[in-house]
This record gives structure tokens, C-alpha cells and sequence, in this order.
């Protein structure tokens, strides 16, 4: 059936009390001579031994930057190796897994997968940000994937690829404190252009004669993404995050909310980095921010919540009125993630995201309802997948995941738990009848989760998802509330009511920091304590030694904005 196969076979007696170990290699060599120098180098038990030890020492440097120690097992089980493995050693190295055997480089999703590597391996985050600033051509757009060893890949008309350059950038900026990355060199690549009929093309770009510094790239996407729509809101191109819905601006109009608070968001961040050296770049990125936030609130505010979007013709996507999805998670979870948002309608698509979306006793968050089907317009081949799979009103969890982020921004530790809770799957493998439900392996993230009736609770996709890596950071960043800043970190929790606290060690360099979190239940400021001395943040040093950090957190009294916020929602 020309599917060849190879057995080897060894036999072996094993005398009565006695014990035989066997190692079998397997691999691949462009020549005999490497083959034997392969051979020979895992020859006898001590050498495997001795690889085997190599590997794990390698793991455990990488997997105990961060080690916590909370009130749930599940989520220390995930925290402390599995979610951090899987981003790394899936996402990162493979790019293939049981589901999905690309190999490709994603330019929006490795660059997403790079943020949770900050802490453990910086180096390499750091090296994939220069490597994909290389993927972009001298026009500002970008490779939505690319091949790295021949640098074939496809360019599309896909409108937040680019985005994600310049937000990722400044986010590695703030947390590893090298602002040196803005000047580092890399060439474009070119070539041709797409047609006003392609929306997409497969070639192999030349490297460009012309090179600029990461800034120069940054800004330049972020200037390839400023075209806008007849509401002022960015252009949806043939996908804004969501590939499926690659018609809702097949005609060059249709406009996307989820991108217009996206791009706030990278707007607002990116002039953070660049206001020292580029004080008039600073001074438009924020005015064009402050555009698409007016923009939106101006246009698309359906009442309870926010539209996902216009199509070309100008319908709406994402409102009350629709037959099909009425609401969608993006849009309600970015007005907060962004800060741009009105605060008291922020507040509301929230509460009606997680009303309408959250599914508890069925343990699913809908990326919007009610799902594809046979709409019209017709919004791409998102509607090719039946009703409540994947991106078509299933829970597709790295969407899904950042409704738990804003609500850990809105200082609601509850929800954004019990929301993070839903999507564990450790949690979803507790018992036989919930496995048998859940069908995954029960310490990695799915991609997606079925909402269709014949198979409710069903993962789909496991290991190759970008899930993985914003799981992490939700938990350690917004929850646990590390922040690491340079050379200094402090810690903002956003804990559940019923936590009493948590540990946290961090190992910088050759010194070793172990936090306690407390919670006290008098009234006051919350205080944070380094080997006794209260500071307001930890102030880091390679001193080889062990530190004690301690983080009591008090009754918060409400501040005025908070009663503000109070008395506006009242009368609203």
C-alpha cells in the first residue's frame, strides 16, 4: 500500500531474579558517519542515563522560574509545569501536534505564545520579536505564517497580524526593562503585491535590501493597519483575529470593534516605549487611540452590550437584533482589557457577556451565540463548521479566556476564578463520567469545546493552542498578580473572597524570592514587606541569596472614583 514500515527486534533472555534495560534509539542523520557518532554517543545505559538527567535539568531550569503554591491543586498542577510546557514545547519548538502538523510560524500566534516565556527564558521571546519584525514586508504588512527554513509563507489581507508586532514589543519592553530591543536592526522582505481580487497569496519573499530598527517596524505596522471604515473604526480585511470571518470585509469596508479596542490598547502602549525617542509619534499614536475609542462608543454601543462589527454593506455584526450572533465575547472583554471603554458600559457588556455566554452547570463559555447558520450576509467559513463548534459559537478557549482577564481587571477575583475554573481541564477530568465527557488529556488546554447537543463538553483540539500561554498569564499576571518590571516586581492579587492567600517563589538569577500572600481582614492599605523592611515595590538583586516577601492585603476602603463609578451606574 506503499506505507512502508520498519521493525527492528531484539532478543533478550532475562535469567530468573534477574533484570535487562534496554534502550532503543531512533533517529535521523544526513550521513553514515553521523549515525555512528550518534550510536556511539547513547552506546551504554550510563550515557542515556546521563541524557535523560540533561533533559530534565534543562526543564526544571526553565519550569521553576515561577513555582506557586494557591489553595486549588488543579491550578498549582497547571501553573507550576503543564501550561508552561505545553506553550513552550508544543506552540513554541513543534508547531505540531496530534490535530494539526503545520510546522509553520503563525506571525500573530507565536508572538502571543512568546508573552508567557517573559519570565522563564526572555532570551528567546526576545529572539522571536526581531525574527517576526523580519517577516514583515517594506509596505508595513506581515506573513500571516511563514516556513522558517525556506521563508515561504502567505500574505493576506488579515488586519491584526501586524498589531501584534508593536504590542508585543512593548509589553517585553515593560517586563524585561530592555528598551535596547527598539534598536536593534532587521531587514524587510519583499515582493509582490496582492491583487484587488487575491486575499492571499503563497510565495517565497526576497530579503530586502532596506533594514530599520524595531521601532521603524513597529510604527510602520501600525501605520499599514490605520485604514479605516465609513464609522471610523479599523477595516476587518479578510479576518481580525477570527480567520473564519473572512467576508465581513471581503469588500473593503466592513469594519471590526474588537480591533478598534485592540489597536487602543497597542496605540496607548507602543507611545509608552517610544515617547523619549519619538515625542510626535507618542503624540499621534494616543490621539488615534482616543479616535477609535470615541469612535466606538459613538457607533457601536447596542444598548446592553457593544457590536462585534459592520459587514461591507454596513449591517451590523454582534447585535440584539441579529438572528444570528447577537452577542460576541471579543469586543465586551477588550473594552475593559483596552481601558478605553466608558466604565459604566464596560461594566454592562460584561455582565451581559457572562450572562449570555457563560454556560456553568455545562462547564462552557460561548465565543458568541446563537451560532452561524445561515446568515446573511454571509460572514465566511466560520458558518462552514456546524452550529456551536469552534469558532461558531463554541467555547474557543483562547478567546473565551479573556472575559476572565477583564473581570480580574475589574478587581473581580470571583468571577475571573470561576471562569478560569470552567476552562481547566483538570477540572473537567475530575471523575470517569466527566472524562468520558470532556475526552481530553486532562493537564494540557483545547483549543475548543463543543456546544452542540450531540457532543456538549467535548474538547476538541488539544496541546496546539494558544490558550496555553494566555491561561499562564492570566493566572500569574492578573490573579496572582506578579508583576515584573525590569528589576523590580510587586504583587496585585485578584483573588477569590474566600482565598486566604497563596505562595509564590520567584528565581531571579543566582537569588531566590519566596512570597507570602495574607489576607487580613482589617481595614487599611495592604502592605508589602521585603526581609522585614516595607517597601512599596521589591527591588531585585543577584545576590545569591533567599529573600522573604510578604504581601498582607487589607480591607480595601472605596475610593472616590469607585463611589463615582457607583452613583453613574445607578442612574444609568
Amino acid at each position: 500500500g506503499l506505507d512502508p514500515a520498519a521493525v527492528l527486534q531484539v532478543a533478550v533472555t532475562i535469567e530468573p531474579g534477574r533484570q535487562v534495560e534496554l534502550s532503543f534509539l531512533l533517529g535521523e542523520a544526513a550521513t553514515a558517519a553521523e549515525v555512528r557518532a550518534l550510536v556511539n554517543r547513547y552506546r551504554t545505559p550510563e550515557q542515556v542515563e546521563a541524557a535523560l538527567d540533561a533533559t530534565r535539568r534543562a526543564w526544571e531550569q526553565r519550569l521553576d522560574t515561577l513555582q506557586v503554591r494557591t489553595p486549588v491543586l488543579s491550578v498549582d498542577l497547571l501553573l507550576n509545569r503543564w501550561l508552561l510546557y505545553q506553550d513552550l514545547s508544543c506552540r513554541f519548538w513543534a508547531r505540531s501536534a496530534f490535530y494539526q502538523s503545520g510546522g509553520a510560524f503563525g506571525f500573530r500566534d507565536q508572538l502571543q505564545d512568546s508573552m508567557a516565556l517573559f519570565y522563564a527564558v526572555p532570551a528567546l521571546a526576545r529572539q522571536h520579536i526581531l525574527e517576526s519584525a523580519a517577516r514583515q514586508f517594506v509596505e508595513g504588512d506581515v506573513q500571516h505564517w511563514w516556513h522558517a527554513d525556506t521563508g515561504a509563507g502567505v500574505r493576506t489581507r488579515c488586519s491584526d497580524d501586524l498589531v501584534w508586532l508593536p504590542y508585543v514589543a512593548a509589553r517585553y519592553i515593560e517586563v524585561t526593562g530592555d528598551a535596547q530591543i527598539l534598536d536593534a536592526s532587521v531587514a524587510f522582505i519583499e515582493g509582490p503585491a496582492l491583487e484587488n481580487s487575491e486575499t492571499e497569496k503563497l510565495f517565497t519573499p526576497s530579503v530586502a535590501a532596506e533594514t530599520a530598527p524595531l521601532w521603524e517596524h513597529c510604527r510602520r505596522a501600525l501605520e499599514h493597519a490605520w485604514r479605516l471604515g465609513p464609522h471610523g473604526l479599523p477595516l476587518f480585511g479578510s479576518g481580525d483575529w477570527n480567520d473564519g470571518m473572512n467576508l465581513v470585509g471581503a469588500g473593503g469596508k466592513g469594519e471590526s470593534v474588537w480591533l478598534a479596542w485592540f489597536m487602543a490598547k497597542v496605540l496607548r502602549k507602543f507611545a509608552s516605549v517610544v515617547e523619549l525617542k519619538e515625542p510626535a509619534l507618542a503624540a499621534l499614536l494616543h490621539d488615534r487611540a482616543a479616535s477609535l475609542a470615541n469612535a466606538v462608543e459613538r457607533s457601536c454601543w447596542d444598548g446592553e452590550w457593544y457590536l462585534r462589527g459592520f459587514f461591507d454593506d454596513g449591517e451590523p455584526l454582534g447585535s440584539r437584533n441579529n438572528p444570528e450572533l447577537q452577542i460576541a465575547s471579543l469586543p465586551q472583554s477588550w473594552a475593559v482589557i483596552s481601558g478605553a471603554a466608558d466604565p459604566v458600559r464596560a461594566k454592562r457588556a460584561l455582565d451581559s457577556a457572562e450572562g449570555r455566554l457563560v454556560r456553568d452547570k455545562d462547564k462552557l463559555i460561548l465565543l458568541f451565540t446563537p451560532p452561524f447558520d445561515h446568515s446573511q450576509p454571509n460572514p465566511g467559513y466560520v458558518m462552514g463548521y456546524p452550529p456551536g463548534v469552534r469558532e461558531n459559537g463554541g467555547q474557543y478557549t483562547h478567546g473565551s479566556l479573556w472575559l476572565a482577564m477583564a473581570r480580574a481587571r475589574q478587581n473581580d477575583g470571583d468571577s475571573a476564578v470561576k471562569l478560569l475554573q470552567l476552562m481547566s481541564p483538570v477540572e473537567s477530568s475530575l471523575n470517569p463520567e466527566a472524562v468520558a465527557r470532556y475526552r481530553g488529556e486532562p493537564y494540557v488546554m483545547a483549543a475548543d469545546v463543543s456546544a452542540t447537543t450531540a457532543r456538549e463538553g467535548c474538547c476538541g483540539w488539544t496541546w496546539y493552542t494558544g490558550s496555553a500561554g494566555w491561561m499562564y498569564r492570566i493566572w500569574m499576571e492578573e490573579v496572582l498578580g506578579f508583576r515584573l518590571r525590569g528589576s523590580t516586581f510587586t504583587i496585585d492579587p485578584k483573588i477569590p473572597g474566600d482565598w486566604q492567600g497563596f505562595e509564590l517563589t520567584y528565581r531571579y538569577r543566582s537569588a531566590r524570592y519566596e512570597i507570602v500572600v495574607k489576607r487580613d481582614n482589617d481595614p487599611g492599605p495592604n502592605t508589602l514587606q521585603v526581609d522585614e523592611q516595607s517597601v512599596e515595590s521589591v527591588q531585585l538583586a543577584d545576590d545569591g541569596a533567599v529573600h522573604r516577601v510578604t504581601l498582607i492585603l487589607r480591607q480595601r476602603t472605596p475610593a472616590a472614583s469607585d463611589l463615582a463609578e457607583s452613583v453613574l451606574q445607578e442612574s444609568h
